[in-house]
């Protein structure tokens, strides 16, 4: 075979060397004119007669093997052995081997043209080093997204905050960037290299989310009243667990106010429903209780001038 593509080769590179040379040897007079183009066409359809042929095979090849590699990521992603992979890495490693396969299969090609792999593997060597030296940053991003698939801080469908920005779920984990969408339905693309440097908050990767709150009542207010008040509306809602228990402790005296803070524990889908259910829930017992919620007050004392 290595025989066989050497001699293609070179009877290509002498037809080529042929061509050269008749187009280089120009013509002295008007009158030669014609012959030297009929000479032209004469080389140039001899060359695309004894290689026309493997140039029509290789785009046949190349068009049935496009179709092949369709074919196969369909039934590779099907696969029940790929079905215990997570989503988010079984897709990044289908479009890795989709891009393998596609250039693999243009080396190929080229190889039924007659161009020898030398050649090749030294122009793709070439071209590797000229695009990695433009495209550092998109290969940082590339390098980035399979540190993501291999350590997996966090899979599609999760809700993450980057580097304290905005938090959304996860759509896509991509090659070069990830996508996420926030909850008023901002589609946020961050590149995969930022995402690896920065501090990542998945908020969905446990199961259980604790909700943490501070109520604040007067000083007036008797402390056992207003801990049973708060704990009667935990025990209520359906959403908040029993284990482990909740807290409720008075924590602070301020300087208008005594603070009581909550601690619950909730699944983290509903963790935003027993938030809120809390802040109206005991603002309503606490009205039902009498129990004051003051606001920010100073004293005054004046000084009478007796001069």
């Amino acid at each position: 075979m290595k025989l066989l593509n050497a001699n293609i080769a070179a009877t290509a590179g002498n037809a080529l060397d042929k061509v050269v040379s008749t187009v280089t040897d120009l013509p002295d007079s008007a009158a030669e004119i014609g012959d030297y183009l009929s000479g032209i066409f004469d080389i140039i359809a001899e060359y695309v007669i004894s290689y026309g042929g493997r140039l029509i095979v290789a785009l046949i090849l190349l068009l049935i093997g496009f179709r092949i590699i369709k074919i196969l990521n369909k039934k590779i992603a099907k696969a029940k052995v790929f079905e215990k992979i997570e989503a988010s890495s079984r897709n990044f490693m289908f479009k890795v081997l989709d891009v393998a396969a596609k250039i693999l299969l243009v080396i190929l090609a080229a190889s039924i043209m007659g161009v020898p792999m030398a050649s090749v593997v030294a122009v793709i060597g070439s071209a590797g080093l000229a695009i990695g030296l433009a495209l550092e940053g998109s290969l940082g991003n590339i390098a980035s997204g399979v540190v993501l698939m291999v350590t997996k801080p966090f899979k599609e469908g999760d809700f993450i905050t980057v580097g304290g920005g905005d938090g959304g779920v996860v759509n896509d984990i991509g090659i070069f960037y990830t996508s996420i969408t926030t909850p008023d339905n901002r589609r946020i693309v961050y590149p995969n290299s930022s995402i690896a440097g920065a501090t990542l908050v998945n908020v969905t990767a446990e199961k259980d989310r604790r909700v943490d709150l501070v109520f604040t009542t007067s000083y007036n207010a008797d402390v056992q009243t207003v801990k049973s008040c708060i704990t009667g509306v935990i025990e209520k809602h359906e959403l908040v667990k029993k284990d482990p228990e909740p807290f409720v402790r008075l924590s602070k005296h301020a300087d208008s106010a005594l603070e009581f803070t909550v601690r619950v524990w909730t699944d983290a889908a509903d963790y935003w429903t027993v938030y809120f259910d809390l802040l109206e829930q005991v603002k309503a017992a606490f009205d039902t209780k009498g129990i004051e919620i003051p606001y920010p007050q100073m004293d005054i004392h004046i000084k009478e001038n007796k001069n």
